[in-house]
């Protein structure tokens, strides 16, 4: 028998060892016990709140919903772009998902062309599990129905309402409002840039940005917030129920008010048919731009879905270029339409107007000689005006110089871009002077930097360097007709309800009433009887006239071939411009026009500013009024005679308050 290994003297002693360790265990049991007991008494007092939220939200998503993109509007509230319903199929494939049996059932419900079937099987295996990839788009009512009758036997499809944009009028605004496209990631890759978070939204299937014009300038205001869809998942996190009493509402975009007129607007685009340029027209009194339109256009609507490579090839491809906005972007030589502000220049320096240039057909300088459209005679400032006559202006621009004309030109907005709202996508043009001159062939051709006298008569009747846009030829024409302020032009009415500024709350402009008021009523007998536009520019509305400027643009030398360009192809032809202002008593609007190749300011432009103007006089109460007043019918009792029919219809059709019948016209 073992002995023990422990002895105890006393049996005391060895009661004591018992009960030190029991007491020790048990103290380490009560602490754990404590613990437990207090971490279940946080759990279920302090942080039940807590975990119930995450119970929660296992049993509950909350699906992104993107907001309605806010409207566009013209300064009547004609919506211009709007959101409209759109039934879509989605497909968010899981892991054990048969990519291609689905897409053969979906195949029998809806029309998927049989081409486009390969690459959406693609596109589903290649996104992320439970990522929503978009199969349709624009289902009718039956197929929206017939999907959501089979969704349960079709795991992870689902059809649902969403929102699309729209614009009604198709092509008419396209250049000013613009359009939306989907995201892509040159647009996230811009965002990463600026160190700016990317939001959900941008990864949705439906939403789209703004990508011109009025919709990518003010893309975040029309925008909006998200808001949430609370629906019941399961332990895969597929939707079993919703909860629409948890939704969380989506704030919509704000609403932006144009200046624009959209029946102005739409006239400017019928008149222009199939030829290609652009025209502004403006309110003299605020600088509201009532109509900017660039012509031909697209549909925007097109471009909401996105175009195909061929469609997209053979908008780019069309040598009238439907996608570049040539109110703004496109630069001309402004011809004769110019030659009011060099007018402005010569008064301004002190050239008497009454002084005279004989016009003999031609003008000579050094070995060059110039040739003007027609032989005029003797003129007078207010006389070159009116007949649009070249060597006038020839002549005394050598007493100019080119820094005057330029100095006039930048007074009148030309060489400038103008803030409008909308983000670049605007050419300032060009100016030219000794000091751009200079500059500019500097490094390009250092013998080259010192302006010529030769250069500046066709300076001071709009050729050589000088670019222009439409945009800046009727900020210039409204200066002018307002002869009092340096107008800036203005598109955005309002954002959100908020008024914008006044194009109107300016400086006045640089120049002498009088000078002003003398360029006016050279522009004035342009339109009258004798001047180069009196049959194009008759408005046929009472006893309102229409003030104006005819011009023809060269686009090559005429050496050598016919100054008509006869037969020649559409590319070679002379650009046609007018600028105008009506009434001439009480100017309201002011308008330009550029016909790209027009082969002529009176033929081409002209007519179709009359049109345009007559839209926008018509819509103005006061001017309405105006013209349906009576007219006193002529008097013929002091044996006033006609020397031909033509004359007595004239008569006739002003006294009834119509256009006088068409006519031959003097080409300038």
């Amino acid at each position: 028998m073992s002995e023990p290994s422990i002895f105890f003297s006393e049996v005391n002693q060895r009661q004591g060892g018992f009960n030190r360790r029991a007491f020790l265990l048990g103290g380490i049991t009560g602490l754990g016990l404590g613990i437990l007991g207090g971490r279940l008494a946080i759990l279920q007092a302090v942080e039940a709140q807590r975990y119930e939220k995450l119970a929660a939200s296992n049993q509950f998503n909350f699906r992104l919903v993107p907001p309605p993109r806010g409207r566009v509007l013209d300064r009547h509230g004609v919506v211009l772009a709007s959101n409209r319903p759109n039934f879509r199929l989605m497909v968010a494939r899981e892991k054990e998902t048969d990519v291609d049996g689905l897409v053969r059932n979906l195949c029998e419900l809806v029309p998927i062309p049989e081409d486009r079937v390969p690459r959406l099987i693609k596109d589903i295996k290649r996104a992320a599990p439970k990522a929503p990839v978009p199969v349709m788009e624009d289902m009718t009512w039956e197929e929206f129905s017939r999907v959501n009758v089979r969704a349960p036997e079709l795991p992870g499809v689902t059809a649902e309402m969403a929102e699309v944009r729209v614009y009604p009028w198709g092509g008419a605004f396209a250049h000013v409002v613009g359009y939306v496209a989907k995201v892509n990631s040159d647009d996230i890759d811009a965002i990463k840039e600026k160190g700016e978070p990317v939001g959900p939204l941008f990864y949705n299937p439906g939403f789209r940005i703004g990508k011109q014009g009025i919709e990518k300038a003010f893309d975040e205001r029309l925008r909006g917030e998200a808001g949430g869809k609370k629906v019941e998942v399961d332990a895969r996190g597929r939707v079993v129920a919703e909860d629409i009493g948890g939704d969380i509402p989506a704030r919509p975009g704000d609403e932006i008010q144009l200046t624009l007129d959209a029946d102005v607007q739409q006239r400017a685009l019928e008149v222009f048919g199939e030829d290609s340029g652009g025209a502004v027209v403006m309110d003299i009194r605020t600088g509201d731009i009532l109509c900017m339109a660039s012509a031909p256009s697209f549909d925007a609507n097109r471009f909401v879905r996105g175009l195909t490579g061929p469609e997209y090839r053979a908008l780019a491809n069309y040598e009238r270029k439907p996608l570049l906005d040539k109110c703004m972007l496109g630069v001309y030589p402004p011809g004769s339409t110019f030659k009011p502000v060099t007018a402005m220049a010569c008064l301004e320096y002190g050239i008497n107007p009454e002084e005279r240039v004989h016009c003999g057909g031609a003008w000579r300088i050094g070995n060059t000689t110039m040739r003007c459209h027609k032989t005029h005679g003797s003129q007078n400032l207010h006389d070159a005006i009116k007949n649009s006559c070249d060597i006038y202006f020839y002549t005394m621009s050598l007493r100019l110089g080119p820094d005057r004309i330029a100095a006039a030109a930048k007074a009148l907005g030309f060489g400038q871009t103008f803030d409008i709202g909308l983000k670049g996508g605007q050419s300032k043009g060009l100016v030219p002077s000794t000091a751009w001159k200079a500059e500019y062939y500097k490094t390009r051709n250092p013998r080259n930097t010192k302006w010529f006298a030769g250069e500046t008569p066709s300076y001071a009747i709009g050729q050589g360097a000088l670019l222009v846009n439409a945009l800046q030829l009727c900020v210039a024409t409204a200066r002018l007709a307002n002869a009092r302020k340096a107008l800036n032009p203005r598109l955005i009415r309002s954002i959100g309800g908020v008024e914008q500024p006044k194009g109107s709350d300016v400086p006045d402009l640089p120049f002498k009433k009088e000078n002003l008021d003398y360029v006016r009523s050279g522009m004035a007998a342009v339109a009258a009887a004798g001047g180069t536009a009196f049959r194009a520019s008759q408005l046929g509305l009472g006893d309102i006239l229409m003030a104006g400027k005819t011009g023809t643009a060269q686009v090559r030398g005429y050496k050598g071939i016919d100054r008509k360009n006869t037969g020649k192809p559409w590319r070679f032809r002379d650009h046609g411009l007018f600028i105008a202002f009506a009434p001439f008593d009480d100017p309201r609007y002011a308008i330009s026009v550029i016909v790209e190749h027009g082969q002529g300011g009176s033929i081409a432009a002209a007519p179709k500013a009359r049109e345009i103007m007559r839209v926008a006089l018509l819509k103005d109460p006061e001017l309405r009024a105006r013209i349906e007043k009576p007219l006193p019918a002529p008097d013929l009792s002091e044996g006033e005679e006609f020397e031909d029919g033509d004359n007595l219809r004239d008569a006739a059709a002003a006294a009834a308050g119509e256009a006088p019948p068409p006519g031959p016209m003097v080409e300038e």
